[in-house]
């Protein structure tokens, strides 16, 4: 029955609307997986002597048991953030006479195969084969090390469909458990409670008896059967079709009709970024990434690099813009249709996407200006990049936007969904931050810093003084491409 369910999902995967449009995100992807695979291996055999030079006279294993809990806190986060849930359509499944359990069987047991769930392996076998030729442990501990390594990593996979399965619709719910993750970590930080300390004591107890290595298998079956349970339990057709009752917000942003013939294309973005969780999480980002800068300001090796600060200043002031702005009209998908059916001007929808990513990139670069802090020089840079965002960056996204051909549900979850991703999203970005930097570093190398921030100002507000010309060529270029744009949005594949 499983080689079947594969063979279904194979011909699934190849007659797929929407593969030919995505083999190169696909593409794209294999090359990142061969590049983190080829570091985890060369990590797995260099963590032996890495940890003899950095801990001389202290075990290897044990040293690498006591940031055990680390890794894995960071496995389950990063997993959090990436790892799609299993899934698959079961609606042609209920005429035939399978049963259910086969099915979420063959779901949960797919996911073992996930990459994600091999990268581990390329670290724990090599490490513990080095162990073994250097003499440090027997072949029995090592073998036990890394079953129950293993086994703790799968329960990491398991407990993470469990988590999101719970807290992605309701991410409120899980800030008691952040509040508890960060009075952990401050504990640990002052010394009061070591967790780290305790559970590396409990990996080394492994190493006297290694068939205790039993346990963690045990709660990766625990974990296991959880899942399992819970799937079955929601093996109908009509399983969550019953919605949660809840209060309509009726907010109109009225104050938008000060702006004029755009106003109506305005309350449409305000009320879809407000009522909606993937548009809505792009707000909260821009606000997060307000601190990026922290990272570069603070650190003296990137003083002398200048052009480094370019990067922040446009990424800080334009994230709304960058997440926002590449997936227009992308964001209009479900109503593009009726939109371009009426006789309505396409300037029009055009300006005020614009307005709605200048006046963002307006507020972002007011809030900036705490950076003054570390330097006029800074606030006087972070203000010429937002002037290029305005200017330059917007336009470019917009022109981007006219090749975006599919659709984003906006009901989905926010988090690491490449829904509406197609490749001008990836190249897009490229001229977006490259080559503001390389016309700082060019003008900065030759004639000063103050030239070149002044040079990006410059750039920036000729872009704002041509924008009407500029919005009459991308006006062109949706025209030209407003069917094939129509007919994207209509296929339903992502």
């Amino acid at each position: 029955m499983f080689r079947r369910f594969l063979w279904l999902e194979w011909k699934s995967f190849f007659r797929s609307a929407s593969f030919g449009k995505s083999l190169g995100l696909k593409i794209l992807m294999i090359f990142l997986a061969l590049y983190f695979a080829v570091m985890f291996l060369l990590v797995g055999f260099g963590l032996y002597p890495i940890m003899k030079k950095l801990y001389p006279g202290e075990d290897p294993l044990e040293m690498v048991n006591r940031f055990a809990l680390a890794y894995f806190a960071l496995e389950f986060v990063m997993r959090f953030m990436l790892q799609t849930l299993p899934v698959m359509d079961i609606k042609p499944l209920m005429i035939f006479p399978i049963k259910k359990r086969k099915v979420v069987n063959y779901v949960l047991l797919k996911s073992l195969y996930s990459f994600y769930n091999i990268l581990p392996l390329l670290l724990i076998i090599p490490f513990g084969i080095i162990n073994i030729y250097k003499g440090a442990h027997g072949a029995a501990t090592m073998l036990g090390w890394m079953v129950a390594v293993y086994a703790m990593t799968l329960s990491v996979n398991f407990l993470n469909f469990i988590v999101k399965k719970r807290f992605t619709d309701n991410l409120k719910a899980l800030i008691p458990l952040i509040i508890l993750v960060v009075a952990l970590l401050l504990l640990d930080y002052f010394d009061i409670f070591s967790i780290t300390d305790y559970f590396g004591r409990l990996l080394n107890v492994l190493i006297e008896m290694p068939y205790l290595a039993i346990v963690p298998v045990v709660v990766l079956v625990g974990l296991y059967k959880w899942n399992q349970l819970n799937l079955e339990s929601k093996f109908y057709l009509d399983a969550g079709l019953k919605g949660k009752a809840k209060s309509v917000d009726t907010k109109d942003f009225g104050w938008t009709k000060k702006f004029g013939s755009i106003a109506p294309f305005l309350q449409l973005d305000l009320k879809m970024i407000w009522r909606n969780k993937r548009p809505k999480t792009t707000v909260y980002l821009a606000f997060i990434f307000l601190a990026y800068g922290l990272l570069f300001y603070t650190n003296d090796a990137y003083q002398n690099m200048p052009a480094f600060f370019v990067f922040v200043g446009i990424f800080t002031t334009g994230i709304f813009m960058i997440n926002f702005g590449q997936f227009v009209p992308s964001w209009d998908a479900g109503y593009y249709s009726m939109i371009m059916a009426q006789n309505i001007p396409m300037k029009q929808y055009l300006a005020s996407k614009l307005g709605l990513i200048t006046f963002s990139v307006v507020v972002l670069a007011i809030l900036s200006t705490p950076y003054a802090y570390f330097g006029y020089e800074i606030l006087l840079l972070n203000l010429a990049c937002a002037l290029y965002n305005m200017g330059v960056n917007a336009p470019l996204l917009l022109y981007a936007g006219s090749f975006n051909k599919k659709r984003i549900d906006l009901d989905k979850s926010p988090f690491m969904n490449y829904q509406g991703t197609g490749a001008s999203q990836w190249l897009v970005g490229l001229p977006l931050l490259l080559i503001p930097i390389f016309l700082f570093w060019l003008i900065h190398k030759f004639l000063g810093y103050e030239m070149g921030v002044g040079f990006l100002a410059v750039i920036g507000i000729i872009g704002l003084l041509t924008r009407p010309a500029i919005l009459k060529f991308l006006e062109t270029c949706y025209r030209k491409r407003k069917y094939a744009t129509i007919q994207g949005f209509k296929q339903k594949g992502e």
